[in-house]
């Protein structure tokens, strides 16, 4: 057998949302990197994070590698125990349980990244991991249903893969986990409500599904809508005027020299549209916009309460196809322009 620990090169720094939008929060707080650590009296009671045990067999075959990895990603942590407080979960520092999980989101989403709209199999699979990882949580607090291992497990779980401040935030993977969260006999009777309330706003506009269309009004009176670009990919970016992170993502996307002309060849439109009612704020806030972008807002005052868009905080970034086909739900930017790199 021989050891495999995957270290994936994440940025923890949050991302500060600028509030708006519905359900929308601009101080809540997200994954900012490893936890606090333990006291030194209780270091000795504490052990690494287990490695996978990867067989040989799969050692030249990526696929079969990947997938063993994460059926068995979680064996030996839940199946060895130790303390789990404040601190620490199974006797595993917080610094350290959290940096396996975002591991093992990194692992998720590189087999996610290989789901097409026509083909979903690398999301399902992935989506089953994920099941599994919650089945091994609820097998563990079954036979101890004293400990506070999942409550401190969901917590950490819910808040980098759904807080809107999370980097490594997606709804596709978080939604099978909170879907089990809400029927769990372990989940609380409080926060039961909270977990469904989530499930439905993952299940809003997944990956692979036509988003709902709508219409949008530009400065000079131009009505428009989402259905009537014609470009092969678009960028929606839901933002607010003066808002500090909105004008660090257009900053992060005029890094990338190729958009300008990606616009002009019709390969790529961005909509970027203010779905709230100050549209004065807006048009004086207009000269910070690329004028190459299509800039906009909600005439109809609906897209903010609808429900047919997911947007829990501004600013927010949606990746789609020519069809208009999610493949990205309000993703972190890098991910977004990572994505228009490979195109």
């Amino acid at each position: 057998m021989k050891l495999i620990r995957v270290f994936a090169l994440f940025s923890l720094l949050t991302m500060a949302a600028c509030g708006g939008g519905s359900g929308a929060s601009g101080t809540s707080s997200g994954p900012g990197g490893p936890g606090e650590q333990p006291s030194e009296s209780s270091v000795s009671d504490l052990h690494a994070f287990p490695s996978v045990k990867l067989p040989m067999v799969y050692g030249d075959d990526p696929s079969a590698s990947i997938e063993y990895t994460l059926e068995h990603y979680w064996d030996d942590f839940f199946g060895t125990g130790g303390p789990t407080g404040p601190k620490s979960i199974l006797g595993v520092s917080d610094g350290e349980v959290e940096q396996a999980l975002a591991n093992y989101i990194g692992i998720l989403s590189s087999l996610k990244d290989k789901a097409t709209p026509d083909d979903l199999t690398p999301l399902a699979q992935a989506r089953s991991s994920v099941r599994t990882l919650f089945s091994k949580l609820e097998k563990h607090q079954a036979a101890d249903t004293s400990s506070l291992v999942y409550l401190r497990f969901t917590e950490m779980v819910s808040r980098y893969m759904f807080d809107p401040n999370s980097p490594l935030r997606d709804e596709d993977l978080y939604l099978p986990f909170v879907e089990a969260m809400k029927d769990s006999r372990f989940t609380s009777d409080d926060m039961r409500p909270a977990y469904a309330y989530e499930a439905r706003q993952c299940r809003i506009n997944q990956f692979g599904q036509k988003v709902p269309d709508f219409r949008f009004s530009t400065a000079d009176g131009k009505k428009s809508s989402l259905y009537e670009l014609g470009a092969d990919y678009v960028m929606l970016f839901f933002s607010n005027p003066g808002c500090t992170a909105c004008q660090e993502i257009i900053n992060e996307i005029k890094t990338r020299s190729y958009i300008d002309s990606y616009i002009s060849q019709g390969r790529l439109a961005i909509v970027n549209i203010y779905i709230d009612a100050e549209v004065s704020k807006w048009r004086e806030y207009l000269p910070n916009y690329p004028a190459s972008w299509i800039n906009g807002y909600d005439y109809t005052f609906q897209l903010r309460d609808s429900g047919k868009f997911d947007i829990r905080a501004i600013p927010s970034l949606y990746l789609l196809d020519a069809s208009k086909r999610v493949l990205l739900k309000d993703a972190p930017t890098e991910k977004v322009l990572s994505y228009l790199d490979r195109i």
